[in-house]
């Protein structure tokens, strides 16, 4: 292995790290457990944002994603948010990577981008869903993000406490995780 060119990649992801907001840690990502008897029909519907680790593709408030089942069987996924007054979205789709594990998704936006992780570490399917994803180099770092997500634009903070709780059991370092703004939000965003 090249040293010099290693530290030149390993440079590289950290400078496109910091510049997308992604949150970057030394070893492999975690492997959290994932939802038992994941059930993606219940999974469906509108999901709003709540608290996230920082991600340079959400810059908005009000931000909602909302999953429904195409006709090819993969997971159509509608993004938005509020910039400026404007409503900014971008669709995507999702997919089961292994029926053994259908709480681990794939998550895409762009036809020539590989499919992303998206797993449902928990959810109750009606009130909140907790979501991770990580991408590592090998077992040298990772780049981390995690959602908490509602069926409404607010929870109660001991909720919110123990969502957290979760995603710590699990190892996952969510001290740079920000609430996001569901005030302000009209009826169609």
């Amino acid at each position: 292995v090249d040293m010099k060119a290693l530290l030149v990649l390993f440079l590289t992801l950290v400078s496109v790290s910091v510049t997308r907001s992604q949150t970057f840690h030394w070893g492999s990502c975690p492997d959290p457990p994932v939802q038992k008897d994941f059930n993606l029909q219940k999974y469906l519907g509108r999901w709003y944002e709540i608290e996230k680790l920082p991600a340079s593709f959400e810059k908005g408030i009000c931000i909602q994603a909302n999953y429904s089942l195409r006709a090819d069987g993969k997971v159509k996924v509608l993004n938005e948010e509020l910039i400026d007054g404007k409503i900014n979205s971008i669709e995507g789709s999702a997919v089961v990577k292994d029926a053994n594990e259908p709480a681990k998704l794939g998550v895409s936006f762009f036809f020539f981008q590989p499919y992303s992780p998206y797993w449902v570490l928990s959810t109750d399917y009606d009130n909140i869903a907790l979501v991770y994803s990580c991408s590592g180099v090998k077992s040298l770092f990772h780049f981390d993000l995690a959602w908490i997500l509602a069926r409404s634009r607010t929870l109660p903070a001991e909720t919110i406490a123990a969502a957290k709780a979760h995603f710590t059991s699990h190892n996952i370092d969510i001290s740079k995780m920000t609430a996001t703004v569901q005030e302000g939000c009209t009826n169609k965003s």
